[in-house]
C-alpha cells in the first residue's frame, strides 16, 4: 500500500476505494505504519503523517468539521472566536446530529454536542490561517451555549461568563434561533440577555 504525505490527513474508506485491496490488509498495514512512527490517529479510522512525513501540517479548525461529521464549531470555542468571552478557549467544541463524542488527538482536543436536526444550522465557512472551517454564527453559538447549559441562564450567570462585545450579536437573529429552539428557557435566557446588556451598558455591577 503506498499513500503520500500530500494529503492533510486520509481515513480507511479512502484508502480501500483508492487502493483496492481487502480492508484487513489495509488495517494491518495502518497498525504498521503507525507502531513505525508515520502517521497519527486523529480517531480510529482517520490519520495524519506524522513529522516529518507529512509536507503539510492540517490546521485544527480544518479538522474539527472532519473528524467528526456533519458538524461546526459552536459553543465556547465560537464565542471566543468572535470575542464574545474573553478567555481562550482551547478545546474543539462541536455541534453535532450525532451521538456526542470526544477526540483527544495531537492537534487537541474535539468535543462534539447533539443537537436535533431541525437546529442544525446558523453556520458559515470562515478562514484562519489560511484554512477554511464552519463556525456557528455568533447568534447561534450563544443560542446553542444556552441550549446545552443546563439550568436557567440568569443576569448574574451571565456576569460570570464575562460577555462582552456585544455589537457582534443581533438582537433579531438571536431571537430567530431561540424560537427555533422552542424552549422557554432559551426565551427566558433572551430576556435575561437583554436585560445584562442595558446592565452592562449602564455600568452596573451585577455580581
Amino acid at each position: 500500500m503506498t499513500i503520500t504525505g500530500d494529503r492533510p490527513y486520509f481515513d480507511l474508506p479512502t484508502l480501500l476505494q483508492l487502493t483496492g485491496e481487502k480492508r484487513q490488509s489495509v488495517i494491518v498495514q495502518l497498525s504498521r505504519f503507525q507502531k513505525q512512527g508515520k502517521i497519527s490517529p486523529l480517531r480510529r479510522g482517520m490519520y495524519v503523517f506524522a513529522e516529518p512525513f507529512r509536507k503539510k501540517t492540517p490546521a485544527a479548525v480544518f479538522l474539527a468539521n472532519r473528524i467528526y461529521s456533519p458538524s461546526y464549531l459552536s459553543f465556547h470555542w465560537a464565542l471566543w472566536y468572535y470575542d464574545i468571552i474573553p478567555e481562550h478557549v482551547f478545546e474543539y467544541t462541536n455541534v453535532t446530529t450525532r451521538v456526542p463524542r470526544t477526540f483527544k488527538n495531537e492537534f487537541g482536543v474535539f468535543s462534539y454536542t447533539h443537537i436535533k436536526q431541525s437546529c442544525f444550522g446558523g453556520y458559515r465557512t470562515a478562514e484562519l490561517d489560511g484554512s477554511r472551517f464552519l463556525v456557528a454564527e455568533p447568534e447561534k453559538a450563544l443560542a446553542d451555549l444556552w441550549y446545552i447549559g443546563k439550568g436557567e441562564w440568569t443576569v448574574e450567570r451571565m456576569a460570570e461568563m464575562r460577555f462582552q462585545n456585544f455589537k457582534a450579536i443581533s438582537s433579531g437573529k438571536l431571537a430567530a434561533h431561540v424560537r427555533l429552539y422552542g424552549h422557554q428557557r432559551l426565551v427566558r435566557a433572551l430576556q435575561n440577555w437583554r436585560h445584562f446588556i442595558r446592565l452592562e451598558k449602564k455600568g452596573t455591577k451585577t455580581l
